[in-house]
């Protein structure tokens, strides 16, 4: 059955403008060439109620400012005056984060500024950095409440400037392996759902995008979020049904971080992605265990991705992933905080004989990842007074109680192992341990990537690679179940195994995509020490979301190499963990409550702040029975065994189907075209600006700098040669990093600042403060060109020292002969291959954009892009800007004078 070509539905509205009068606001929203536009009506003289209207009409950005310049005009208090504007301008954004209500009216929550943190294929994901929350209705028709305001402090508590995530056109809620699988499904699938979308949609714009060129058309797929890992689901379900998609935007929260890998100067990204469960969220000592749902406190995904930077497409580049997963032990239990002790007690709540709250966990795990989950469980096994060991005698049950139902081939495994017993030991490496751990597990998952195996690794295959387990395709590998890890807070000890299973999957993935020749890394590489470091900023944001502190032993730390120092850090670092426990726990879980809509505030009810427990917000059968009783023995979802290992939610059935929106659109309409959001032809690019240059970069921050070392970011390095340690520098990296984020996010002089926001511009081009520095980015440096000429010494060296060859000796005359045949046979491959494509071009674009196979071999090939010829007007005026930059200006003609007068009447008048 043939694949279709289709591609990820890239949001229209990613530039917000917000427009006040005395009853309505008008929310702006436009792509970001500003050729589209659409606008929503929200009404001001409701006190309590939010009344929004989408025309769902897309307007050019002549009829947008015709609308403007009419609603002023309606809304002037006397016809004609112009002293007093009917309509102005409140504030410009790039996103709706939501609606929300305490006792009064509605408040609008919108995104104000924001930061690209990585790249994945073209798609940028950035983090929110400032946000807006505007009160809807106008003072005329006001209700004061006296707590209102409590409510909004306890509300604005939660920080969305602190590791709060989205994209325009890449869902961060479902791994790198869903979305693709989601644009590899069969054609006839998604011509269905296409005039499915046709003929149900309400939107009458909806098919203005579908090709009347027969096949030539790329279907646009949007898939709907996975609800569990979006925290603004709850502030948009006011308006989710009422609005286009395009205004709804998903936010994530956990973690994101990308660092590029430099082989030979070919640019592989890294990138780690922690998404937080919006399900049972909280603080560390007062969500513990389980929910009646079974979700659990605690829970974070997280997924490294590779791909090579060098081919920007998802169905040409090479791409690969690896997801696991850390969480609370899934039983009824918790832990007494009013003792003051440093580790209260822990008691379980409920007795559960037939493990009906795992089997829940485990179900949606079946459903998200397939088979086999695998349990590393790191509480300890032996202790004096029984304290941790009684969740794992717990989870012993229930796991052997629901294995007895499963069939044997998809059995849940269970890895118990006292990591803090083998810490103590002189006798054990804690890593070396782990690592055998972690070769175990990614044999039997797998992993995720979207190429057959290479021709290389089927001349001279690996033993380890042919033991690899998961889901073998024709387009590639699946990753099949999931690796599940736990200690008591899932923070210190739960990382650092994360980072050995994830270090031996990346030596997978690296291996998959040809870059290194045998599935093996090594400690104390460029590439190890890069990885170690994303972890360890990836461990620290998370710990400080749930513990109130940054991890106390990391991977430095069981490696038994830290410098003395540490010690001292950790300490503090343990008091800083008691203390937010122990007072500033209660106000944060208050505030998350409130956030995600677990506790609504209403008349006649106890406030948040009076209640004595939050026990029966986050479980709803203290409320009311179900009616539905889970069956004790088969407790798994129904579908779900017979599709296993794969994962439910992948497969290609109506009920996943009915969670796509497919269109039809040319390969080259704005909404698909992954190539022009990209790159932004409109917009002026500086390169110092250029996100790629500022991420962490192995070879600038990790490579040595002395001369005749090996470039490879595979090669071990002494203690002594490296180019930074990734503990003694961190430090300073991150002062270093602070101060450009503090400059660029420095507020303007107090005229520019009153020029910006009395503005009248309709089109709203507010440059948004990207700074294009990652968490862990490092500054480039201006040094003097002595310096410049030293670092280029270092780092191109002779090709003799590196290959062991020297290029500059004259091949033999064989040698030769054979290069000439094979230069003959290439040149004939693309003479077939020009030909074919200029007979099937139908678009000026297809020269340029359309990606030409080089390489003989389906498998391994790799792609060329010819160049755009320039006609004639296009160089002269490219001539005739280099001279302006010169200063020899070209006189002005008659034509030049009348667009200059078009443009102050648009403007000004």
């Amino acid at each position: 059955m043939p694949v279709a070509a289709a591609a990820p539905l890239i949001s229209s509205v990613q530039k917000l403008v917000l427009y006040e009068t005395r009853a309505r606001y008008f929310l702006v929203g436009s792509n970001p060439a500003e050729t589209k536009y659409r606008v929503l009506k929200i009404d001001r003289t409701e006190p309590k109620d939010l009344v929004v209207i989408d025309d769902k009409h897309v307007y050019t950005q002549q009829e947008v400012r015709e609308l403007l310049g009419r609603l002023d005009l309606g809304n002037r208090t006397k016809m004609g005056q112009k002293g007093s504007s009917g309509l102005s301008r409140a504030v410009s954004a790039f996103g709706i984060v939501g609606f929300v209500r305490f006792l009064e009216g509605y408040y609008i929550v919108l995104i104000t500024k924001r930061r690209k943190m990585a790249d994945i294929g073209g798609h940028a994901i950035y983090k929110i950095e400032d946000t807006n929350m505007i009160y809807i209705p106008n003072d005329s028709v006001r209700i004061s409440h006296p707590d209102e305001a409590r409510y909004l402090r306890i509300f604005q508590n939660v920080d969305l400037s602190s590791n709060f995530y989205f994209s325009y056109s890449y869902d961060l809620s479902h791994s790198l392996q869903y979305n693709l699988t989601v644009l590899r499904m069969p054609l006839e699938t998604l011509k269905t759902e296409t005039t499915q979308t046709r003929q149900e949609s309400f939107d009458i714009f909806e098919d203005e995008g579908l090709s009347t060129q027969g096949g030539s058309g790329v279907f646009g797929i949007c898939s709907k979020p996975y609800e569990k890992y979006v925290w603004n689901a709850k502030l948009l379900e006011a308006v989710r049904s009422a609005v286009h998609r395009d205004w709804l935007l998903y936010i994530i929260h956990g973690f994101c971080g990308q660092s590029k890998l430099l082989i030979y100067g070919r640019p592989i990204y890294v990138t780690l992605i922690a998404r937080r469960s919006s399900k049972f969220a909280g603080t560390r000592f007062l969500k513990r265990g389980a929910n009646c749902e079974g979700d659990v406190a605690n829970e974070v995904e997280t997924e490294q991705i590779l791909y090579d930077a060098s081919v920007m497409s998802f169905s040409a580049g090479s791409y690969s992933s690896y997801v696991q997963v850390r969480g609370s032990v899934p039983l009824y239990w918790s832990q007494d905080i009013s003792t003051m002790m440093p580790k209260p007690p822990i008691t379980l709540d409920q007795a559960d004989p037939y493990a009906h709250v795992a089997a829940l966990h485990f179900d949606q795990m079946l459903q998200r990842f397939g088979s086999p989950i695998i349990i590393l469980n790191l509480v300890k096994e032996r202790e004096k007074r029984k304290h941790e060991r009684i969740l794992s005698e717990e989870l012993v049950a229930a796991v052997t109680y629901l294995n007895q139902f499963l069939p044997p081939e998809h059995a849940i495994i269970y890895i118990p192992w006292d990591m803090a017993k083998y810490t103590k030991s002189k006798l054990c490496n804690v890593l070396d341990r782990l690592n055998v751990i972690a070769e175990s597990v990614v044999k039997k998952t797998g992993f995720f990537v979207n190429r057959p195996d290479s021709y290389c690794s089927i001349l001279r295959p690996d033993e380890k690679w042919n033991e690899l387990g998961g889901c073998v395709v024709p387009t590639g590998r699946l990753q099949t179940g999931v690796l599940r890890t736990n200690c008591v807070d899932c923070l210190d000890r739960t990382n650092t195994a994360q980072f050995m299973v994830g270090k031996c999957a990346l030596a997978y993935q690296l291996y998959s995509l040809g870059l290194i020749d045998k599935p093996n890394l090594q400690f104390d590489t460029d590439a190890v020490r890069l990885f170690e470091e994303l972890y360890e900023d990836h461990g620290d944001t998370l710990s400080l979301q749930y513990g109130g502190s940054q991890l106390v032993h990391r991977v430095k730390t069981y490696r038994k190499i830290a410098p003395w120092t540490q010690h001292s850090k950790d300490i503090m670092q343990t008091l800083s963990r008691y203390y937010s426990n122990a007072f500033s726990d209660a106000d944060r879980q208050d505030s998350i409550n409130l956030f995600l809509g677990v506790f609504k505030p209403a008349e006649g009810k106890p406030h948040l702040w009076e209640l004595p427990t939050d026990f029966y917000l986050h479980h709803a059968n203290t409320l009311s029975l179900s009616q539905t009783r889970q069956s004790y023995t088969y407790w798994w979802t129904t579908g779900v065994l017979k599709h296993l290992p794969l994962p439910f939610d992948e497969v290609t059935c109506a009920e996943n189907r009915r969670k796509l929106t497919v269109k039809k659109f040319h390969k080259y309409e704005e909404e698909i075209d992954i190539h022009n959001e990209f790159f932004r032809p409109y917009e002026l690019s500086s390169f110092d600006e250029t996100f790629c240059l500022a991420m962490t970069n192995s070879t600038r921050d990790f490579m040595p700098k002395n001369v005749g070392i090996d470039p490879s970011p595979f090669t071990v390095r002494k203690p002594d040669e490296t180019g930074k340690s990734v503990l003694g520098n961190k430090n300073n990296r991150e002062e270093a990093v602070l101060q450009r984020k503090t400059a660029a996010s420095a507020p303007p002089p107090p005229s520019e600042e009153a020029v910006s926001s009395s503005s009248e511009d309709d089109s709203g081009t507010d440059k948004e403060d990207e700074g294009a520095v990652s968490q862990r980015s490092t500054p480039v440096k201006v040094t003097d060109a002595g310096d410049n000429t030293k670092i280029t010494e270092n780092v191109v060296q002779a090709t003799k020292d590196v290959y062991g060859v020297n290029l500059s000796d004259v091949p033999s005359e064989d040698d030769l002969a054979i290069y000439a045949r094979f230069v003959q046979l290439g040149q004939s491959q693309h003479k077939q291959d020009k030909g074919s494509q200029q007979f099937c071009s139908k678009h000026p674009l297809d020269k340029v954009i359309n990606l030409i196979p080089i390489s003989s071999f389906s498998q391994d090939n790799i792609y060329e892009v010819q160049p755009p010829r320039a006609d004639r007007k296009s160089i002269e005026i490219f001539h005739a800007h280099i001279q302006a930059g010169r200063g020899n200006m070209q006189p002005l003609g008659r034509d030049d004078f009348l667009m200059y007068r078009e443009y102050i009447r648009n403007r000004y008048m």
